[in-house]
């Protein structure tokens, strides 16, 4: 073990009981994650207790440099599976000084739409499957293939294993352990259809905590990959032509759906969305048009449709809840650059509180 991981994997508990509190915020371009560290006298478990902080939007695409300050407000807490013991990981939303919330705080939308009352009565679950795509740092080509050039077609690398067909897996096994320590509710992991990109699921989470545990998710993912000296992904489609994007499915359902009759529930939610389609698919992740071709497993971006087991439908209805009556659907729009918090609540929004 060398100085610098040595001393990276003290154990503070040990010496005193202060702890180091790292507070994570979206940047400027609604993607792009940020975290600063401070030092507090001792461990919290509620982020209510902690103190509000602030950064220089100026340097993230958030402020102007004559008013640069922007507030960070603590909303939720993780361990932190880097530097362990009583520190901790703080998902947190971004203020105006006046306590407006940014252009780009989408968390603050979204839970006013999870605390509508009859919204939060019907205890939305999600289930989020994360795709991302892992790239050489140097060339910005996905690991595995060989420099300027490409791998044999599609077909052996989904959930495959082996040296010439899984390719970061390591990686993969660091994320899923180090989020499972953070005390996120991650389901599973598996290699995707294209060489190179992978795929992590969260939930089931219910209402804002899946985005937030999506967001600190990524972040966990995005330190990895630095680690590693690999560059990581959201893009929908990183290389054009036979190959498959990169989505964030996202499973849905709610208290009536999973009742008896919930089927009836759940048609009656996808007719909902058939009617906003076009302001779901503007919310749901930039340049998603260029994975919504209606192949490589996605339905036209122009058209919705449903159907069951269907994977090349807008919305899928699994088998199991088409037998049983009950359960829950798959929204295969969102793209994997999209915002958790901008797309569970929009369709929490379009499926129990609008009225067509």
């Amino acid at each position: 073990m060398s100085l610098l991981q040595n001393l990276a994997s003290l154990d503070l508990s040990e010496t005193t009981e202060k702890i180091i509190a790292e507070y994570i915020w979206i940047g400027g371009s609604g993607m792009d994650l940020r975290s600063k560290a401070r030092t507090l006298s001792g461990p919290v478990s509620d982020p209510s207790q902690l103190p509000k902080w602030n950064y220089d939007g100026s340097s993230t695409g958030q402020a102007s440099g004559d008013d640069s300050e922007v507030i960070l407000y603590p909303r939720a807490i993780f361990r932190d599976p880097f530097r362990r013991g009583n520190n901790i990981l703080v998902m947190c939303d971004a203020y105006t000084p006046a306590g407006d919330p940014i252009p780009t705080n989408k968390r603050f939308k979204a839970e006013k739409i999870f605390s509508q009352p009859d919204v939060a009565a019907e205890e939305p679950w999600y289930g989020i499957e994360q795709e991302y795509t892992l790239l050489q740092k140097d060339v910005k080509w996905p690991l595995g293939w060989p420099i300027g050039g490409f791998p044999g077609p599609q077909g052996p690398y989904y959930c495959a294993a082996g040296a010439d067909k899984a390719f970061g897996r390591q990686i993969v096994d660091s994320h899923y352990k180090a989020c499972l320590y953070a005390g996120i509710n991650i389901s599973g992991i598996n290699g995707e259809v294209m060489p190179g990109q992978w795929e992590f699921q969260v939930g089931p989470a219910v209402g804002i905590s899946a985005g937030d545990e999506l967001w600190v998710a990524r972040y966990i993912l995005e330190r990895i990959t630095e680690a590693a000296d690999v560059v990581l992904t959201f893009d929908p489609k990183p290389i054009q032509g036979d190959w498959n994007g990169a989505g964030a499915h996202t499973n849905y359902s709610t208290k009536s759906m999973r009742s008896d009759g919930g089927i009836d529930v759940i048609i009656n939610a996808i007719e909902k969305l058939r009617l906003r389609h076009k302001e779901h698919i503007a919310a749901y992740g930039e340049g998603n048009e260029r994975r919504l071709t209606g192949h490589h497993e996605t339905a036209d971006i122009n058209n919705f449709s449903w159907g069951v087991a269907n994977r090349g439908a807008s919305i899928r209805i699994g088998r199991d809840t088409e037998k049983a009556g009950k359960g829950y659907f798959e929204d295969r729009r969102p793209a994997s650059n999209m915002d958790p918090y901008v797309v569970t609540s929009m369709i929490a929004e379009t499926t129990i509180a609008w009225k067509p």
